[in-house]
């Protein structure tokens, strides 16, 4: 009977499929069509994709992994998605809190970056920002800044996937004297990083009251020449509308549209300010929005109406913005508990926005933003093994009798405990693989003392 049994363990061995990886958890959230959850499951990795997602059992009768991680204290959950941030930006974390908008910019940020802003300066604050999102379980972020061929050579370097835009506005800046410098610049980080495995490159007009209108049209014909996403800021302040209403007795969404510049791939961050007709709006171009609820908070812009946006069947994702006094750090994990909490509070309703959409935002949601749904936000057969263990025994993780709403409600930055992007492991057991953490903070604290000393 032995030798029987060993036979069959044998052949059956003989039978299994081989993957690289094989990831099983207490919990999968897989964010798929049927938002399951699956106890005790297991997803198989082979190269960059997912090629198995079920029970742990199934998974195991199935493939045999050359290398395995289970984690029965922990979710196993698809990697956070960034729809809108700044990362350079890290190294002004901080430098100018509790003020406006506009009085943040031209007061504060515009200033420092003139003074600080070159190559150097956005590598390691690229690092910085990276090495805070992968250990917060951020597998892919949408950036707008200058030199952005620089933080596409990060992102690659950290194994990090990334949405990134070459910042276009209306005068001087670090890496362009003029739009249409920047514009020549766009396009040959356009050419260089077309078809990466993980940079999109994007064009990145600041908003519509940073930019002439011929900008603005250039910026999206240059998009659409490269098939490339388009970000820009929109409807952030009431400031910005009423001034757009003074200027041309229109909107900035309608303003926009009528420019043509809403015509292409389009991802428009913050939407605050957005009237029914300017939703309608963003609905028939296809426009995606990056939601960030702190950085709205903290700016003290307004809540976007997100339940409305989503009525609409709009793509909305969730993004921390930038950490220099709009937001000081990059945790979607904390934009997703004041996405929900944000529109409950605001409309009187606990239910206006629930744990579930505030997932599926950080989630698929902020995929199908991207123009990536085919290919991240999920876990799915398919799909690139962008994935995260977040832990499960630690005081604020137990009980669990939901894992969403455990994911939303109660989870942190701080409780993921393994990230993998691509199909490569970058974090494990909460240490980064990639990058050289003690040089980077050391390198953040000297920008600390340069930054400082130049705003006096």
């Amino acid at each position: 009977m032995f030798r029987i049994c060993s036979f069959f363990l044998f052949v059956c061995a003989l039978a299994a499929e081989p993957v690289d990886w094989i990831w099983s958890g207490r919990y999968l959230i897989t964010e798929d069509a049927q938002h399951r959850v699956i106890q005790n499951g297991a997803v198989a990795i082979r190269g960059e994709r997912i090629v198995g997602v079920g029970t742990k059992s199934a998974i195991d009768a199935r493939f045999q992994a050359k290398q395995r991680i289970d984690r029965p204290d922990a979710i196993l959950a698809p990697g956070l998605i960034d729809t809108h941030t700044h990362a350079a930006m890290s190294l002004f974390r901080g430098i100018a809190n509790d003020r406006n908008l506009q009085d943040w910019l031209n007061k504060f940020i515009f200033p420092a970056e003139a003074k600080n802003v070159t190559p150097d300066f956005v590598r390691w604050g690229a690092r910085l920002a990276s090495l805070e999102m992968l250990l917060g379980g951020t597998t892919t972020f949408t950036d707008m800044y200058y030199f952005e061929d620089v933080a596409a050579e990060v992102a690659k370097e950290a194994g990090m996937r990334g949405v990134l835009g070459e910042t276009i506005i209306g005068f001087p800046v670090a890496d362009a004297k003029t739009p249409a410098d920047a514009l020549k610049f766009a396009e040959r980080f356009l050419q260089r990083f077309r078809n990466d495995p993980l940079v999109v490159p994007a064009v990145a007009p600041h908003a519509l009251y940073t930019n002439s209108d011929a900008t603005l049209q250039a910026a999206r014909a240059l998009a659409n020449k490269y098939h490339a996403p388009l970000l820009i800021h929109l409807s952030e302040t009431k400031k910005e509308n009423d001034d757009e209403q003074a200027k041309r007795h229109r909107s900035p969404t309608q303003t926009l549209d009528a420019l043509g510049v809403l015509s292409g791939r389009t991802v428009a961050a913050h939407c605050v300010w957005v009237s029914d007709a300017d939703l309608r709006i963003l609905k028939a171009r296809g426009v995606g929005v990056a939601h960030c609820p702190s950085s709205n908070a903290m700016l003290g812009s307004g809540v976007a109406p997100v339940p409305k946006m989503l009525a609409l069947g709009i793509a909305v994702g969730l993004g921390p913005d930038g950490p220099a006094g709009s937001n000081n750090d990059f945790d979607v994990f904390e934009e997703m508990d004041l996405a929900a909490k944000l529109q409950k509070v605001s409309a009187l309703n606990p239910q206006a926005l629930s744990a579930a959409t505030a997932l599926e935002m950080a989630t698929i949601g902020g995929a199908r933003v991207l123009g990536m749904e085919k290919e991240i936000g999920s876990l799915e057969t398919g799909k690139r093994a962008d994935m995260i263990f977040v832990r499960l025994d630690r005081p604020n993780a137990q009980p669990v009798y939901d894992a969403v709403a455990q994911m939303v409600y109660a989870l942190k930055a701080a409780d993921v405990r393994d990230v993998m992007v691509n199909g490569r492991p970058v974090v494990r057991d909460a240490k980064i693989l990639t990058l050289n953490q003690d040089q980077i903070l050391q390198k953040a604290a000297e920008y600390g003392v340069r930054v400082s000393a130049s705003l006096r």
